[in-house]
């Protein structure tokens, strides 16, 4: 049997010592070459948020407001009962105008009704007059002040016929418009009116009296209910009801809290509420090169791409209102859905 020489011994021990050596190099390498990439995959990806839905504009009111015709324009004597635009060709390819009005509504009952018009119907002539503009209607009918018939040659597809569109005076027997409230439909989801009263030390005061709450409306979740009068955004005076909701709608943005000042049954109360908002919708999400993802509301598309190569994409996917499109290796190209012309 062999024996072990006292010499060897530090070489043995040198070997294991390197092979442990070499080990812990490759997993600090294997852990260094993991985190950076995590680190690249961290610094590659994208998160972004936007509103549920679109945030309607609404257009403000002045202060004072006429809501009954002025005078300044005339009002028409007669009503035809229909609506009439340009004729144009059918052919989508070749637009052109051709002779006479085409009728685009006809209300039920009314005299072109009686008379058998139909929407789609082009009015050639009008007591033997040619008519190719939609303004002769109207004045015609601003300047008809008796009961009269008019003799309307109509073309509908390839037939042309007679009709006779008896009218009468429109009588104005209604009362004028009057004003209920001012409202913020989209913010505080509310409707004031304004309040003129004096405080406990006899100085002249005007707030906004909530006179309607609606669905989802702010107010409620912060306690205010009906007959409560505001009287300041932030500490600061509102004037009246449209000063609140101009105010408001000028000044804050959806989701931001403010403070009300109000009065219920003439004790001072003060709340804070936050304003309505639509919540968040995801509207991009990427880790590149693994995927990419992006939505918007408007325009009102999505796109999803998988395996991003720069040059293309393994799978891709992109949608256009009701328009798909699927792509694989940017060569095998796949499309459903349609594109459609709205008349505005």
């Amino acid at each position: 049997m062999g024996t072990l020489a006292t010499g060897d011994i530090p070489v043995a021990t040198g070997l294991v010592r390197n092979q442990q050596e070499t080990g812990m190099r490759f997993n600090r390498g294997k852990s260094a070459f993991l985190s950076g990439w995590m680190s690249l995959l961290l610094l590659s990806a994208c998160v972004s948020t936007e509103p549920r839905e679109l945030v309607p504009t609404i257009s403000q009111s002045p202060e004072q407001i006429v809501l009954a015709g002025d005078g300044g324009a005339s009002e028409p004597e007669v009503d035809f009962g229909l609506t009439a635009t340009v004729n144009e060709s059918d052919s989508l390819t070749n637009i052109s105008v051709l002779p006479g009005i085409r009728v685009r509504s006809v209300s039920n009952g009314g005299p072109a009704d009686r008379a058998g018009i139909r929407a789609g119907d082009v009015i050639l002539s009008i007591d033997g007059l040619p008519s190719n503009q939609p303004d002769i209607m109207d004045m015609l009918a601003l300047e008809t002040t008796d009961n009269r018939s008019f003799e309307f040659e109509v073309r509908r597809n390839t037939t042309v016929f007679q009709a006779t569109v008896t009218v009468q005076p429109i009588r104005n027997e209604t009362l004028p418009p009057v004003e209920l409230y001012r409202t913020d439909p989209v913010l505080l989801r509310a409707g004031f009116t304004t309040e003129h009263f004096s405080d406990r030390s006899g100085e002249p005061v005007t707030g906004a009296r909530i006179v309607r709450v609606f669905d989802q409306s702010p107010l409620l979740a912060a306690g205010l209910r009906e007959d409560d009068i505001v009287v300041a955004v932030d500490e600061q005076g509102i004037g009246s009801a449209q000063g609140l909701v101009t105010m408001i709608s000028s000044n804050y943005q959806a989701g931001d809290r403010v403070n009300l000042q109000f009065l219920r049954s003439g004790e001072p109360m003060n709340e804070e509420l936050r304003l309505w908002h639509p919540g968040t919708r995801l509207s991009e999400l990427s880790i590149w090169p693994l995927f990419s993802y992006e939505s918007s509301l408007s325009p009102d598309q999505t796109r999803l791409r998988v395996g991003d190569l720069i040059l293309f994409s393994l799978f891709q996917y992109q949608r256009t209102g009701p328009e798909r499109e699927y792509s694989v290796l940017g060569i095998f190209r796949a499309a459903s859905g349609y594109g459609e012309l709205v008349e505005e």
